[in-house]
């Protein structure tokens, strides 16, 4: 019986699920489930589909924990991390239908290219702590950040994906009885069975910025238990000692992510973040482009890169016992519940030997049978076919693909993915780079903004940000030019600004004072169209029915056609004065103010008593106007 995994994997390939996604290939496969390229027939989109294995459908748990993962990740929407779309069952295939990225993983890129730059690095590490900003401000927690989990698309877009462990922030996995995740990048509360937030992440996302800079992972050993000894009980290295020159910023980041102490980490990716951004801030071009470090040897064994969930019982091997006798294990009870230093030491020696001898296991069926695709990604073409040549597999065929990352002739991709297992002999289809897609501007002076448009769409340009301004020379709504500008060569996808003429510019005369009809017609003859605003409004300035004000202003400059707001006039505000003859001049100023009026004072002698005011009182004058008394 042919056990081997890639035929239950593949098994889906040419079916419908739900009556909506036809699946075509398989992407990837893992412990819990498999990732398939399909098409969505109902919106005419490629999409990915991760399918629960058949096994674990049954199991209402890791059901349960599918949904929430489609239920959480649908909540953010943020442009590093890989969206959900859908959610759903058909029969036993229990899926969610997610973004399909055309890419990589981080796994892939340091499987091929070993250490990278520190600005390399970076370019990587500031959108995966974005995209997993985002989600820890939305209260989750991802539980399982590693470089198989972080996408690479062709074009340079990084995201974080598979939040199939994620929980609410607080949340603890004391109930399960099992530790969820990857030994490699599980912090010391992850394995102590303390609640897990945030921190737990910032931990992981410091394991992986070592293991960029450096090549490998901080801690390696024979088995899972030893890997987890580390993590609860020693430092991780400082990066700088495994690559010469390496600015001491990057060893204090590090150093402060992957604190063992919660509390002495950044509380989130967002203050991580932060903390990147201000460490690096004042590193100049020779620090960020050091030239790294080969790949350590067994850096990237990955044995334990996958998710893996490893019972909380505790196993010891016998005293001197062999690396082969650690499968003769002892389950002892549970350390009592005391310091957080003696839980550490219990659930650092996890059972190991169940996870290495189903391991072995895979290994005895498809001995002899199979072959793994080699990961010759950002490999040159002839490299590439070399190393298949090597591996015992035959290329097909070679395709070209235009890419805005990598260099022509190297490798995209392969089919099947890098690391799939194929039968000996079997053939593989190489995708490689024909360089960035260029083309030329197109001349668009004098198209109208639609034709325009059309013109850059249909040479794969992106119209962009329209301005307007004013020309003698080119009609009203017409195309004045573009940035880049005609005939200039771009990458397909880059985006064109374009200027559109308003026209020869028209000064906007001065209406006010002058009826509606007058006033109407001197800014029609000037080619500007007239709007009269519903309310009116009190003028000292203009008569009733008047214009009163208007917008824009005398003097501004407009386009023909553009349209100038009347406001037309109440006549004046009139008011009764009051009569102060008699009063104290404070008291008389008071009253005519509270009135609306403006007052001044006309004094004769050194008397302060109001003899005379310049309205009498009882008659009507304009609100706002000025009245006179005059005090002796």
């Amino acid at each position: 019986m042919d056990t081997r995994p890639a035929d239950q994997n593949t098994s889906l390939v040419g079916k419908v699920l739900d009556g909506r996604y036809r699946v075509d290939a398989l992407i990837a496969a893992g412990g819990m489930s498999t990732v398939h390229r399909a098409v969505d027939l109902r919106l005419d989109r490629v999409v990915a589909l991760k399918v629960m294995h058949p096994r674990l459908a049954t199991d209402a748990g890791f059901v349960e924990r599918f949904i929430r993962e489609a239920k959480s990740v649908a909540r953010l929407d943020h442009p590093n991390v890989v969206s959900v779309f859908d959610q759903n069952a058909d029969g036993a295939s229990v899926y969610l239908a997610m973004e399909y990225v055309s890419g990589c993983t981080l796994r892939d890129v340091l499987r091929e290219r070993g250490a990278l730059s520190p600005r390399a690095a970076l370019d990587i590490l500031e959108p995966v702590l974005a995209g997993l900003g985002a989600a820890h401000r939305a209260g989750l927690v991802h539980r399982d950040m590693k470089p198989e989990n972080v996408l690479i698309g062709d074009d340079g877009r990084v995201k974080v994906a598979d939040f199939g462990l994620v929980r609410g922030v607080g949340t603890s996995s004391q109930s399960t009885g099992a530790v969820l995740g990857t030994v490699s990048y599980l912090a010391p509360e992850q394995i102590s069975d303390d609640a897990v937030d945030e921190r737990a992440d910032v931990y992981a996302c410091g394991i992986v910025l070592f293991e960029m800079l450096t090549g490998g992972k901080p801690y390696l050993g024979d088995t899972p238990a030893q890997v987890l000894y580390q993590h609860l009980n020693t430092d991780v290295p400082a990066p700088s000692g495994f690559f010469p020159g390496l600015d001491p910023a990057f060893d204090a980041l590090v150093a402060a992510a992957t604190a063992r102490e919660p509390a002495a980490r950044p509380r989130d990716a967002v203050a991580l973040l932060a903390a990147v951004r201000d460490a690096t801030a004042h590193l100049g071009r020779e620090a960020l482009d050091a030239e790294p470090p080969a790949a350590r040897a067994g850096g990237h064994d990955n044995a334990e890169d996958r998710t893996s969930v490893l019972p909380r019982a505790l196993t010891l091997p016998r005293p001197g016992a062999a690396a082969e006798d650690v499968q003769h294990t002892s389950v002892l009870p549970p350390p009592a519940r005391g310091g957080r230093p003696r839980r550490r030491l219990w659930s650092a020696l996890v059972v190991a030997a169940v996870v290495l001898c189903g391991g072995a296991g895979v290994w005895y069926v498809n001995a002899g049978q199979f072959t793994e695709v080699p990961r010759v990604l950002a490999k040159s073409e002839k490299e590439a076919k070399g190393r298949l040549d090597k591996a015992g597999l035959r290329v097909k065929d070679v395709k070209g693909r235009y890419s805005a990352t990598e260099p022509r002739g190297n490798v995209l991709g392969t089919d099947p993915a890098p690391g799939a297992r194929i039968r000996d002999h079997g053939e593989v289809t190489l995708t490689v780079s024909l360089g960035p897609r260029t083309v030329d501007v197109p001349r668009l002076t004098g198209k109208t903004l639609a034709e325009a448009r059309a013109a850059l769409r249909g040479r794969g340009l992106d119209p962009g940000l329209v301005t307007k301004r004013f020309d003698q020379d080119v009609s009203q709504g017409a195309v004045i030019g573009t940035e880049p500008q005609a005939g200039e060569n771009v990458k397909a996808g880059a985006t064109v600004r374009i200027t559109v003429s308003r026209g020869a510019p028209v000064d906007v005369p001065d209406v006010s004072g002058k009826d509606e009809a007058e006033a109407r017609e001197e800014l029609s003859d000037a080619g500007l169209d007239v709007k009269v605003a519903s309310a009116r409004v009190f003028s000292s300035d203009a008569d009733e029915g008047a214009v009163a004000k208007q917008s824009p202003g005398a003097g501004e400059r407009l386009a023909a056609g553009d349209t100038v707001t009347l406001t037309l006039s109440k006549g004046p505000d009139l008011v009764e004065v009051p009569d102060v003859e008699g009063k104290q001049e404070k008291e008389a100023k008071g009253l005519l103010e509270d009135a609306g009026f403006e007052v001044k004072v006309s004094r004769w002698f050194l008397g302060h008593t109001v003899w005379d005011q310049s309205v009498s009182g009882g008659d009507t004058a304009p609100r706002g106007s000025t009245v006179t008394i005059r005090v002796r």
